[in-house]
C-alpha cells in the first residue's frame, strides 16, 4: 500500500484493516519514512459543496521501510486517494513500483486521487479507470477511458480495479479481492 501525508483516512485505514482481516500481510509504505513512522491522514467528506471538504484525520502507522519494497514479494498493490498522490507521483521509485506491478499483471487497486499515480506511471492507455471526478482530465490525458460511475461503484479492467471515492469501498474491495483470487463465503 502506497501512502503519504494527507492520504484519505478511510481510503487508507479501511483497505488496510480489511485486507489484514482477510489474512493478507499489508505493508504500508511511504517514501522517506521507515517502519514505525506515521503519516497524517485527511478526512474527505461530501457535504453538499461543489467539492469534498477536508479535515485532519488520524495518524497512520507505516509498518515497512519503503526502501525495502521488492514488488516480486507481493500479490497486489493498493493506492489510496487523498492529497498524497499529487506529490507521491513525483517520486521515481513510486512510478517504478506501479509499472512493475502493471508489467507483472498483478492486481492494482486505486481509489479517488490514486488515479493521479496511475496516470503519472503511464499505465492507463486504453484502460477503463474511475477516479474522483476532478481527476477525469488526468485519466483521459494519460490515454485512459474515464469511467463516470456512481460514487458507490467500482470498475475492473483486467488487473486494474478503480473507484471514485471511499463510498465505493464495498464494491471496490470486493472486486479487488476477486482480482487477487480470494473468495469469501458466508
Amino acid at each position: 500500500m502506497l501512502v503519504g501525508d494527507y492520504a484519505e483516512d478511510y481510503e487508507t485505514m479501511v483497505p488496510f484493516q480489511f485486507l489484514t482481516g482477510l489474512g493478507y500481510t499489508v505493508h504500508a509504505v511511504c517514501p522517506d519514512k521507515k517502519n514505525g513512522d506515521t503519516v497524517a491522514t485527511a478526512i474527505h467528506d461530501f457535504e453538499g459543496d461543489q467539492t469534498y471538504s477536508e479535515k485532519r484525520g488520524h495518524n497512520f502507522a507505516i509498518n515497512y521501510d519503503f526502501d525495502q519494497v521488492n514488488t516480486q514479494d507481493y500479490v497486489g498493490l493498493v493506492i489510496p486517494g487523498g492529497r498524497a498522490p499529487e506529490y507521491l507521483r513525483m517520486n521515481a521509485r513510486i512510478i517504478e513500483i506501479v509499472r512493475e506491478f502493471d508489467a507483472a499483471q498483478k492486481p492494482i487497486a486505486a481509489v479517488c486521487h490514486g488515479a493521479q499515480i496511475l496516470a503519472a506511471a503511464d499505465v492507463l492507455k486504453g484502460r477503463l479507470c474511475s477516479a474522483y471526478p476532478a481527476c477525469a482530465a488526468e485519466v483521459k490525458l494519460a490515454g485512459g477511458n474515464y469511467a463516470d460511475i456512481a460514487v458507490t461503484e467500482a470498475v475492473t479492467d483486467g488487473h486494474l480495479v478503480t473507484a471514485p471515492a471511499w463510498p465505493a469501498h464495498p464494491a471496490w474491495l470486493a472486486q479487488y479481492i476477486k482480482a487477487l483470487g480470494a473468495t469469501v463465503s458466508i
